[in-house]
């Protein structure tokens, strides 16, 4: 089952929570799964059917520009992170 690392700005919502095992084939279903778990965990990291502006996800060590629907495997881990800009 995928690992999910909930950002620290978003613990709140789940009460400390800082990490959570959850099935999902996608970013997208294990976002919809931590919602029933965590009501307004998917405000915070979605907008819509995209993540939130601002914010990237890493699936095993790769920041994936598919965003929710970047798929998982059952040993994924799963990161939300600040996306970082320059110029």
């Amino acid at each position: 089952m995928p690992l999910v690392f909930i950002p620290p700005l978003a613990r709140d919502v789940t009460g400390g929570v800082g990490q959570v095992d959850v099935p999902g084939a996608t970013v997208g279903d294990v976002i919809e799964l931590l919602e029933r778990r965590f009501p307004g965990l998917r405000d915070r990291l979605c907008r819509g059917d995209s993540l939130v502006p601002g914010i990237q996800v890493s699936v095993d060590d790769v920041l994936t520009k598919a965003g929710l629907h970047a798929k998982l495997k059952p040993a994924s881990e799963v990161h939300f992170l600040p996306a970082i800009g320059g110029g």
